[in-house]
């Protein structure tokens, strides 16, 4: 089975994410469920360019299927846009087992490919 290769998982609570998420940072994250055998279900991929605590934040009580998160901190945008990519492919984004409408967008004024599809190629 594919890893994330995210911290976590953590119940989204805006409890848990101000204690484990405390840097102003870009960041990767994995929103979805704990099953009973505790194997976390990866349901959502998504990223911040700038602030990983405000944007899980904003998930929190947004749907009521996303009950934990996985997420790492990363040095840059681009670095948060690789590992979002990597996690969305390796979690079958491209064949629609993701909640995630479509492929991740590069970070704003970045030239960014996916090395994974090379969409923005």
């Amino acid at each position: 089975m594919a890893s994330t290769g995210l911290e976590g998982p953590f119940v989204l609570s805006d409890v848990e994410v101000n204690s484990i998420v405390t840097k102003i940072s870009p960041g990767a994250y994995a929103l979805g469920y704990v099953k009973n055998d505790g194997t976390f279900v990866v349901l959502y991929v998504g990223r911040s360019d700038s602030d990983l605590n405000a944007r899980l934040c904003s998930w929190v009580g947004e749907n009521k299927k996303y009950t934990h998160f996985k997420a790492s901190y990363f040095p840059s945008a681009k670095a948060a846009f690789d590992k979002e990519c990597l996690v969305y492919h390796d979690f079958g984004g491209p064949e629609n087992q993701l909640d995630n409408e479509m492929h991740p967008d590069r970070p704003k004024s970045q030239i960014c490919t996916c090395s994974r599809c090379y969409i923005f190629d």
